[in-house]
């Protein structure tokens, strides 16, 4: 299988990954929160591991449509199932925006971003893109070569939430699926 570099939609990938990923990173647009509280029947939870203002990634910038090197607010957090870390994810938001939204993401703590964002109607969820993730965008205790990832940008308004979500192996032994 290649390696990915850039975010790509679906129908850009160079070669499709197998069937049950490909669902997992494309075809299940729903709230990644329901599947994973469904997959962990109920034993899920959000553990927060960085939350605050700082510079936002070139290709972030890129896909909120800001200057490279804006400042925005970072949302790092493990999605659990039975207690293990199933999947990486990092939320932001340029703080040009996001002072004037409304929207108070420094405030979640354990609760699920995904449900906040699928619970308003006012946004709407942009397309979903895939690529392996770079280990070193990975907290160090979960750093590994070749994850899949997948992002999509939520909208209301002028305000834009990129949301990463990365799949850790734990999460595909829980779903039994090969990699």
């Amino acid at each position: 299988m290649s390696d990915f570099h850039t975010w790509l939609p679906a129908d850009r990938l160079p070669a499709p990954p197998p069937a049950d990923l490909h669902d997992w990173l494309y075809v299940d647009r729903g709230s990644l929160t329901r599947r994973l509280t469904q997959l962990a029947e109920g034993a899920f939870s959000v553990t927060p591991l960085v939350e605050g203002w700082q510079a936002l990634r070139d290709d972030e910038c890129a896909a909120l449509g800001v200057a490279n090197g804006s400042e925005g607010w970072v949302r790092e957090v493990y999605l659990r199932g039975h207690e293990q870390p199933w999947v990486f994810a990092r939320s932001v938001a340029a703080r040009c925006v996001l002072e004037e939204s409304g929207l108070d993401l420094p405030h979640l703590g354990s609760r699920s971003l995904g449900e906040l964002l699928f619970s308003n109607p006012a946004f709407a969820r942009g397309p979903l893109e895939a690529r392996r993730y770079p280990a070193d965008w990975l907290p160090q205790q979960a750093r590994q070569a070749d994850l899949w990832a997948r992002r999509s940008c939520f909208s209301q308004g002028d305000l834009r939430v990129l949301v990463a979500e990365v799949f850790l192996p734990a999460l595909w032994r829980a779903a039994r699926i090969a990699t």
